[in-house]
């Protein structure tokens, strides 16, 4: 938001400086992000040149004799700029005066021989534009003797203040006022708008066929106009802000929105075809905007037309067609409430980024609308002259105020300061509320122009940034004579730690975005509607995330496009289902693409690594689980996982019978296709939330675990069992022989073949087998092996491999 210094004391009786006034706003919450002013100019005065003979020694160079205003005799001046000649008034700098566009501070100087007493300065020099092939050259009439800077109007410091979606108030000139205002920097004044007498009724009716997306419209007509340029004054003050003055009508409407956050519009009557009709555009239908480019509608935005079609895009831009230019005689001025998140959708959805917008989606004061035609009505009288007539309302039921009940002692509590209840109470009186006071308590009327302000956290936010929040003294933390209990949520200890694992492994941790396009939230379980976002920032971000694979799976081509096909990528972050503000879940997942396997990708000395499969996911799933303490040897895997995995190369990781802690696999080339993806790809997820917490140790400290003296042995064993035994369950019956004694068991062969008889296969296992208490016997050793051969025939119905 930017506004002149003098556009400011429009509204804002003060003696304050401009260093006061900044500093100010940016305590009160309205960062000052830049102030543009041109106090340097000062010294520049406008100057005449009587002579110009050229150098003597210089072609390129002319010795100027300067009038400068000031009674005395005429300078002496060295210049070559080819524009340079008698007659010619211009921007002069004398000896001692800086120069900042070529960081120069100027003195008495010889030039080829010649004194030189001053500088006729290019707008380069001045830092007021790039060029510099010449002299800044004025009209004739401009004063000789006078400042250069208030001539040109350069002495109005321009401020720019970064808003808060939240302060809607604060996106007009009158709102920063009222703020500077309460806060005590002087009185608030301008504020006070004349009804006009209008002539009869408007003839243009309006019809709001969409009231959910147009509370309310007003409208008028003013006939005889006569449309023309607009004001110096106007002018100087749209161009300070960056706009461009076009004619004196556009020129109040731009005036009115930054003077008093209304924005507004006109048409030329003569251009409208009939009534005006507030509806939702047809599916396809085109307009032609005001910045010259046509766009396509869809029935979610709200369109203003006429009995020929659409006239403007609804609190965004007007059309091309109805617009005014220097042969309107009658105009409609519109001023029209829109539902803002409507209004940002569209914005969005067509890539218009205009001041209507910017005003209307954060949401504009409903009270203003008929005031905001009445002043707009006024400046139009004063410059184009003309007869008005009645304004017409439709749709405007009114605004009913929101009020909220305010125990004054909520700011001692929030905020930790004494503010007196007398101070509080004022201070909601100057930013326009009305507080009823009762007691230690107040009941508070909220003004229209505060859509932001609900409950009373927010009056109380309001009284702390008008009394001062650096009113609040710093406060040291206390200290704990104990040390200090856990900080970390189970949940953040688990993240961390499965973050560590998964880069252990090689993998490099990705961010991707929270919102995907619909149709990957459907591929990866998300349902129709369930997850769409009102108001998405991007056509193909429409949706929350069902599951972190669409986007880590994207990634990982957009690697492959650029040349780095073995990548691996993980990332632990949340995803959503159903209703996303209950049902959320913290999940790690990763990717590997190519041949990017834990032991290394691409070539080497070797011969080329194979590509990535599902054992690859498996592993990369069972160390993330272990990371976050599930206990890994309980755990049981399915064949199988959801539908975006190969049915045949994947699988699901259990806790019991149901709970579910992970799915693993290769991706279904459906799945690939959808995403427009190739390559072999494999991933996993699981979910970290999905983890039994661990059991409350116990606070008597346990001996340490020793390690055994004995020398640990490995026996290996060949099963023959049915096709469709697991090899997990095997292994798992092996472990359960002797859970003392058995540390661990691994599958090193799988083998199928006509030798062992139709749907049988063989597996052998190595258990590793550690003494404990003695070294063990040859017969031990045979109890031990009977013991786990039993135990695999009784759970299995394997026999052992002949």
């Amino acid at each position: 938001m930017k506004f002149t210094l003098s556009w400011l004391k429009d509204h804002l009786e003060t003696d304050a400086s401009l260093a006061e006034i900044v500093e100010r706003l940016t305590a009160i919450g309205l960062e000052v992000e830049h102030v543009d002013d041109k106090a340097g100019l000062k010294p520049f005065v406008i100057a005449k040149v009587l002579t110009a003979v050229q150098h003597p020694d210089a072609d390129r160079l002319r010795v100027l004799t300067v009038d400068t205003g000031d009674g005395k005799p005429p300078v002496q001046v060295v210049c070559g700029a080819p524009n340079a000649r008698a007659g010619l008034i211009g921007a002069f700098a004398a000896p001692g005066t800086y120069i900042p566009g070529i960081d120069v501070t100027l003195s008495v100087g010889k030039i080829r021989g010649v004194e030189s007493h001053g500088m006729m300065c290019s707008e380069r020099e001045l830092e007021l534009s790039d060029e510099h092939s010449g002299i800044i050259d004025l009209p004739q009439d401009a004063p000789v003797g006078t400042s250069f800077a208030a001539y040109a109007h350069l002495d109005d410091p321009v401020i720019e203040i970064n808003l808060t979606p939240n302060r809607p108030d604060a996106t007009s000139v009158y709102g920063i006022a009222r703020d500077l205002a309460a806060s005590g920097l002087g009185r608030l004044t301008g504020g006070a708008i004349m009804p006009h007498a209008g002539e009869g009724m408007c003839p243009v009716k309006v019809k709001i066929e969409a009231p959910e997306l147009c509370p309310g419209f007003a409208l008028t007509l003013v006939k005889g106009v006569k449309n023309g340029p607009s004001p110096k004054w106007l002018q100087q003050r749209l161009i300070a802000i960056g706009l461009r003055p076009i004619s004196a009508l556009v020129d109040i409407t731009n005036y009115v929105t930054f003077d008093r956050g209304r924005p507004l519009h006109v048409f030329d009557a003569n251009k409208v075809a009939g009534n005006l009709v507030v509806r939702r555009a047809k599916d396809g239908e085109k307009v032609l905007a005001l910045d010259g480019r046509e766009y396509t509608l869809t029935p979610e935005m709200c369109v203003i037309a006429d009995d020929d079609g659409v006239e403007s895009i609804a609190g965004i831009m007007g059309g091309e067609h109805s617009g005014c230019d220097e042969n309107t005689t009658d105009v409609l001025i519109e001023s029209a409430l829109w539902d803002p998140i409507a209004t940002a959708r569209t914005g969005r959805a067509l890539g218009i980024i205009s001041d209507a917008r910017y005003r209307f989606e954060r949401g504009v004061d409903p009270e203003f609308m008929v005031p905001g035609v009445e002043l707009a009505t006024k400046l139009v009288l004063d410059f184009c002259g003309g007869t008005p007539t009645e304004i017409e309302v439709a749709g405007y039921a009114g605004h009913k105020p929101k009020i909220i009940f305010f125990p004054l002692s909520e700011v001692k509590r929030l905020t930790g300061i004494e503010v007196p209840r007398e101070e509080a109470l004022g201070i909601l009186a100057r930013l326009g509320f009305e507080p009823r006071s009762s007691g230690d308590a107040a009941e508070v009327k909220v003004p229209s122009w505060r859509p932001d302000v609900d409950g009373k956290a927010d009056l109380v936010e309001e009284v702390m940034r008008i009394h001062g929040v650096d009113n609040i003294a710093p406060q040291p933390l206390t200290s704990h004579d104990a040390v200090n209990g856990k900080i970390l949520t189970v949940l953040q200890i688990r993240t961390r730690a499965a973050k560590r694992a998964l880069a252990v492994r090689g993998m490099m941790e990705a961010v991707t975005w929270s919102f995907i396009p619909a149709k990957h939230a459907e591929l990866f379980g998300g349902g129709q509607n369930e997850l769409k976002l009102a108001n998405p920032i991007a056509a193909d971000m429409s949706d929350m995330r069902p599951s972190l694979l669409p986007g880590l799976i994207a990634a990982a081509q957009r690697n492959a496009d650029r040349g780095i096909g073995d990548v691996a990528l993980f990332e632990v972050s949340g995803t959503y289902e159903g209703d996303m503000a209950d049902q959320q879940r913290r999940v790690a997942a990763g990717v590997r693409r190519g041949t990017a396997k834990l032991d290394g990708s691409g070539r080497s000395w070797s011969g080329n690594a194979g590509a990535v499969g599902v054992f690859d996911a498996k592993a990369d799933a069972i160390a993330a689980l272990e990371a976050c303490g599930a206990p890994v040897d309980r755990l049981q895997v399915e064949a199988g996982g959801p539908a975006w995995y190969h049915p045949g190369r994947s699988g699901t990781i259990k806790l019991g019978p149901k709970t579910v802690l992970g799915t693993f696999g290769e991706f279904h080339p459906k799945t690939l296709a959808t995403l427009d993806v190739v390559g072999p790809i494999c991933g996993f997820e699981v979910y970290v939330d999905a983890v039994p917490e661990p059991k409350a140790k116990p606070t008597r400290t346990k001996p340490k675990l020793e390690l055994s003296p004995f020398q640990a042995v490995k026996r290996d064993f060949a099963f023959v069992v049915d096709r469709s035994v697991e090899a997990g369950t095997l292994v798992r019956a092996a472990l359960a022989a002797d859970k003392k004694l058995v540390t661990g068991v691994s599958v090193f062969d799988v083998f199928e073949g006509a030798a062992l008889g139709a749907a049988k296969k063989s597996i052998a296992i190595e258990v590793s087998i550690q003494p404990v208490e003695k070294t063990l016997t040859d017969e031990d050793f045979e109890a031990l092996a009977k013991r786990i051969v039993e135990n695999v025939n009784k759970q299995t119905g394997g026999v052992l491999r002949a």
